[in-house]
């Protein structure tokens, strides 16, 4: 079983108010080779999904990802499954941007700020991307996404927290705004179905593995940007 408890899950047993109602089962042992794509499913993968639904995504259509931890990894991956023609990340890591490679990105930008912006407006030829995802959660990462959206495209801020968003910028430019908090256990049953399936695979995201006994090794790895995201086995 999988799903998310505000006190936290990282423990041999855990207690789950309104269980029914909040977690999924799943028929699959500890060696079941899926298990990384499920265990994806818990945070990830659906903070990527929500991150591109309802943008109406074509193979026309250009989306930027600001941010290569492992949820702008999985909004990439959700936007090549939503159609999108181009995926442009901007990121900074060599080993993350693989698996944004693997994940289907079309575009890797590791510039930041006003070179990365120009980066962008060279690859769509200074009209944007129409969708942009915001990843990161921070002040330069969100100016940056505004600067690369198209005008009358899409920012999804999935980030969070954030600052100042300039909502006259977004207003002249007809940009929409959307994003939030995920509601994950909404999008699992859908995703489950298409991992299962042999349609859907975000496993790669987890690059490292840690015991529960070592957890906090894997917290450190992450902290140091040596691991994406981290399995923990028993």
């Amino acid at each position: 079983m999988f799903g998310v408890a505000g006190d936290g899950g990282q423990a041999e047993a855990v207690r789950v108010p309104f269980a029914e109602a909040t977690l999924v089962a799943v028929a699959m042992d500890e060696h079941d080779e899926r298990l990384p794509a499920v265990l994806a499913l818990a945070d990830v993968m659906p903070t990527g999904y929500h991150a591109v639904r309802g943008a109406h995504l074509t193979r026309e259509s250009c989306v930027a990802v600001i941010g290569d931890g492992a949820v702008g990894l999985c909004s990439v991956l959700a936007a090549r499954e939503a159609g999108a023609g181009r995926v442009i990340i901007l990121g900074h890591h060599p080993n993350r941007l693989d698996i944004a490679r693997r994940f289907g990105c079309t575009d890797v930008i590791e510039s930041r700020g006003d070179e990365a912006a120009a980066a962008v407006a060279d690859l769509t030829a200074g009209a944007g991307a129409d969708l942009v995802v915001e990843s990161v959660g921070d002040q330069r990462a969100l100016d940056t996404a505004l600067r690369v959206c198209a005008d009358g495209g899409r920012l999804s801020l999935v980030g969070g927290p954030h600052n100042a968003l300039e909502t006259m910028t977004c207003f002249m430019r007809n940009i929409t705004v959307a994003g939030g908090l995920t509601p994950a256990r909404t999008y699992i049953p859908g995703l489950l179905d298409a991992v299962l399936g042999g349609r859907l695979d975000p496993s790669p995201v987890f690059d490292a593995t840690a015991t529960l006994a070592d957890i906090a090794v894997g917290y450190e790895a992450m902290d140091n940007r040596q691991a994406t995201k981290v399995l923990v086995r028993p």
